[in-house]
């Protein structure tokens, strides 16, 4: 296929609209590696003693309908991205959990009260240490997995850009949070990485994270960088960065 053909290809598969939070479609085309964690597990666990909780960045609600039978009857969830709101809305309606705007980038203030819960989830969405303290209980807790600022930045060198937020770090966020006034229960991170079938399936995966790109991406312009990992022969491989904070408010 010429050039002109996989340009325009690449560009119909990066328009491609997104729904919800599901990567089902990469099951057979994209191979990462784990972190030595699970966080579905490290959640499991905890709403066994937990009545109260909230899912922050919910997406589309896929895990909390994933924890379903699990769930306290006391369980809401937020969403900063306007899009995926009517989704988790839609979703986990039929299990009776609200689903509330909230973006703690913008400096929003979270939407409850003070010492609302006993369990904070947080997966991949930016937080507020001192709302999260605000907001749990005495001996509450909160589990974060964060995408680590420096993930993918040999994906990043490929379209000469660099990190758009070097301070989402293990170091820097249990400073915040112990200045917060958290307890660090568990701190660990992670790289690893991850294999794309080919560039389609790259630029494809790409849609669904577009911060991960220059701010003026379009496949169009990139057009050379994309050719050039086409023309290599070989499956992309980039790094991916995590990072694991499981906290706690003291007692007393």
């Amino acid at each position: 296929m010429d050039d002109r053909r996989l340009i325009a290809r690449w560009a119909r598969l990066f328009a491609a609209p997104t729904e919800g939070w599901d990567f089902s479609e990469f099951d057979e085309k994209v191979a990462d590696s784990e972190p030595p964690w699970s966080y579905d597990d490290l959640a499991r666990a905890a709403l066994g003693s937990a009545e109260s909780l909230v899912d922050l960045g919910t997406g589309g609600g896929e895990f909390l309908l994933s924890l379903a039978g699990h769930l306290p009857a006391d369980t809401h969830a937020t969403e900063g991205w306007a899009p995926n709101l009517p989704v988790a809305r839609e979703v986990l309606a039929h299990l009776g959990i609200e689903v509330s705007a909230y973006d703690a980038e913008a400096g929003d203030a979270m939407p409850y009260p003070d010492g609302r819960f006993d369990l904070i989830l947080d997966r991949h969405e930016s937080w507020s240490p001192a709302e999260v303290v605000r907001t749990l209980r005495p001996g509450g807790r909160v589990i974060t997995q964060q995408v680590d600022g420096r993930n993918m930045e040999d994906l990043r060198a490929v379209f000469n850009d660099s990190s758009h937020h070097p301070e989402v770090t293990l170091a820097h966020f249990r400073a915040e949070a112990e200045a917060a006034g958290l307890v660090v229960e568990r701190a660990a991170e992670w790289f690893g990485p991850i294999r794309f079938a080919d560039v389609d399936t790259l630029v494809s995966f790409l849609r669904w994270m577009p911060w991960e790109l220059p701010d003026d991406f379009t496949v169009e312009r990139y057009a050379g960088p994309l050719l050039e990992l086409h023309r290599a022969g070989q499956p992309p491989v980039f790094t991916e960065g995590r990072f694991l904070l499981v906290c706690n408010t003291p007692v007393g």
